[in-house]
C-alpha cells in the first residue's frame, strides 16, 4: 500500500486558491506556498481522503498528496487531480565577454 506525503496549502494562500477559477490540465504548483504535513497509507488518493476526512488531519482545498513514484494530486472540489511542482526557467548564461557575434 502506498504511503502519501501530505503537502499543506498555507493559509495565506488558501482563500485564493477557492476563489480561483478551475482549469482543466495539470495545476503547477509552487513549493514555497505549501509546508510539509503528515503521511498517511492509502490504497489512492480517494483512500486517503477517505482515511483523514473525520479527523484533524483531514485533507483541505488545495492539499497536494505525494505518491512514492513522485506522482501529485491535488485536493479540488471535483475531486484529485495531477499537479506539478513550478520549475523556473534556467537564466541564459551572459555572453563572455569580448566574444563576437556572428551576424547573418
Amino acid at each position: 500500500m502506498p504511503v502519501y506525503q501530505i503537502h499543506r496549502l498555507r493559509e495565506a494562500h488558501r482563500q485564493q486558491f477557492r476563489w480561483a477559477p478551475h482549469t482543466s490540465g495539470a495545476t503547477i504548483a509552487k513549493p514555497k506556498d505549501y509546508e510539509p504535513g503528515s503521511t498517511v497509507e492509502a490504497d489512492s488518493p480517494y483512500a486517503a481522503w477517505v482515511a483523514l476526512r473525520e479527523s484533524e488531519e483531514a485533507l483541505q482545498i488545495g492539499d497536494i498528496l505525494d505518491a512514492p513514484g513522485g506522482e501529485l494530486r491535488i485536493y479540488k472540489y471535483v475531486g484529485f487531480e495531477e499537479a506539478r511542482w513550478f520549475v523556473p526557467e534556467p537564466v541564459p548564461a551572459p555572453a563572455m565577454p569580448g566574444a563576437q557575434i556572428e551576424v547573418t
